[in-house]
């Protein structure tokens, strides 16, 4: 009688420990989620962030079209070939954002695996540095080809002059420039560090 008591009363703690563990795994099961909405939540932020970011920049570029034609060459008297230069260097920096920016505002791209995430924002990653090496080259290229355009119309003192302002406006464009990659490159690597935390656990 002895041993078929205690065999009924190890029964039920082995049974009051596997519902302890079950409800604990429920409980873990659903921390994971609110912890991968939550993170989710948080990815779709910096997104937004860089998006919202690469959507001025085209929107900049696109006005700088026309109101280029109406600085360099009705007010400046610059040559159509400095206006026609710089709206190809515009219209390719719209181009490539563009592209960035479709990459990551893709409303599917969160509800997929996180691994497949992360290869896309990693890619992206990837070409938003790359664009530094093709865009400051080509900057540079227009600036040396309109000061080349101006120097032909000035005289030496006042292209000196004109030189130095110039110079000085594109160490601070650069400057700007640079301060905005850095910190997409920053965030883009936020959300890489957040999926590799999460699926490293």
């Amino acid at each position: 009688m002895s041993n078929h008591s205690e065999t009924r009363f190890d029964d039920s703690q082995l049974e009051d420990m596997r519902l302890q563990m079950m409800t604990l795994k429920k409980k873990l099961e659903k921390q994971e989620i609110v912890n991968e909405r939550l993170m989710r939540k948080s990815l779709r932020s910096n997104t937004t962030n860089i998006s919202n970011r690469y959507f001025w920049i085209c929107l900049i570029c696109a006005l700088n079209i026309p109101y280029g034609y109406w600085a360099f060459c009705i007010l400046g008297g610059s040559s159509l070939g400095v206006w026609i230069f710089e709206s190809i260097l515009m219209l390719s920096v719209i181009g490539y954002t563009f592209h960035l920016s479709r990459q990551i505002h893709d409303s599917r791209l969160f509800d997929s695996n996180l691994l497949e995430v992360r290869q896309t924002v990693a890619r992206t990653k990837k070409l938003d540095s790359n664009w530094t090496f093709i865009g400051f080259p080509a900057a540079l290229l227009w600036i040396a080809y309109f000061l080349y355009d101006k120097y032909q119309q000035m005289a030496g003192e006042e292209f000196q002059l004109f030189a130095v302002a110039m110079c000085t406006a594109a160490i601070i464009g650069a400057a700007v420039g640079l301060k905005i990659h850095i910190k997409t490159q920053r965030q883009y690597q936020e959300i890489i560090d957040q999926i590799e935390t999460v699926t490293a656990e």
